[in-house]
């Protein structure tokens, strides 16, 4: 499965009237605009990168499973058997997919008047409502699952130096547990991206050519170890770092309706319905999952930053 990147530029180009009610007329159509407009734009799949299954309905899962054997490993003699050990399980929990969905009319009228641009932007605008939807619960489990605090070492953050330094020992101590997890992700809100910003920007920390992240505004963005991002949907006081590979993944549904259709790995579902009588399309997008956090100590929320 390809690499996720968060985030990328939504399809731009325009399509005639024409083009517009060929779209609307097919349920294929609609969940392939839904998909290139929200592919990669789930900071939910960035950071809870397992794919997890809800064919279900829901999806049960442990936490706070050991990854060491509860014993060391022996020297086995030629011929001999191997020991055995019942390994440790972690804690069952059980989480619920859920529907979340919305639509609206384009009528033949706007069409006519406006153009097919009409039509993809109704689309981005629901794609959009989706996925800040959904972001905004996944945000708001990690923040709430991820309850372990860490004291910014070294105090305030007041300078690219103290927080790459605060940053490492962070992740360094969390490794020393001796757990498995590489904790190389920064998730900050929108005001403490840009606070950050700038203070690399002034403190000249920021490499000089076209990677400068100053210069092309990607995000995220890799420096000095670490992936850094923002979601406007993370209103969390304090930043996050984590463990993307290990924190935990989307359970996703698919319900296999007759009447919606869903486009490669997207999770966002598309459908659109001719309203005979009323000279309009009725066009919905929804997704089926529910966030879950496998691992709460494969990330951190770091205090006392001064942000």
């Amino acid at each position: 499965m390809a690499s996720y990147t968060y985030p990328t530029l939504h399809p731009s180009g325009s399509i005639t009237a024409e083009q517009a009610r060929l779209l609307l007329g097919s349920n294929r159509l609609i969940a392939r605009r839904l998909a290139e407009i929200s592919q990669m734009r789930f900071i939910s799949d960035f950071l809870l990168t397992q794919s997890l299954d809800a064919s279900a309905g829901g999806v049960f899962y442990e936490t706070g499973e050991e990854i060491f054997a509860p014993a060391a490993s022996e020297l086995v003699a030629p011929g001999a058997s191997y020991p055995k050990v019942i390994l440790p399980e972690g804690v069952l929990e059980a989480a619920r997919a859920v529907k979340r969905g919305i639509g609206t009319d384009v009528t033949d009228e706007k069409i006519a008047e406006r153009g097919g641009g009409v039509a993809t932007r109704a689309l981005l605008k629901l794609a959009n409502t989706v996925i800040r939807d959904v972001d905004t619960v996944s945000m708001a489990v990690i923040a709430s699952v991820v309850s372990s605090t860490f004291a910014s070492p070294g105090g305030a953050w007041a300078s690219a130096g103290a927080v790459v330094q605060a940053l490492t020992a962070i992740r360094q101590q969390r490794a020393d547990l001796g757990l498995g997890f590489d904790l190389d992700t920064v998730v900050l809100s929108g005001d403490d991206y840009a606070a950050l910003l700038a203070m690399f920007i002034d403190d000249g920390a920021l490499p000089r050519e076209a990677g400068n992240i100053a210069i092309s505004g990607n995000i995220p963005v890799d420096l000095y170890g670490f992936t850094w991002t923002t979601s406007p949907h993370y209103t969390g006081t304090n930043p996050l770092l984590v463990d993307r590979d290990n924190l935990g993944g989307m359970a996703d549904q698919n319900l296999q309706s007759p009447d919606w259709a869903r486009y490669g790995d997207s999770g966002v579902e598309g459908q659109t319905e001719r309203i005979t009588g009323a000279d309009k399309w009725t066009v919905r997008a929804r997704r089926v999952t529910v966030p879950v956090v496998l691992e709460p100590l494969a990330g951190v929320q770091i205090t006392s930053t001064g942000l």
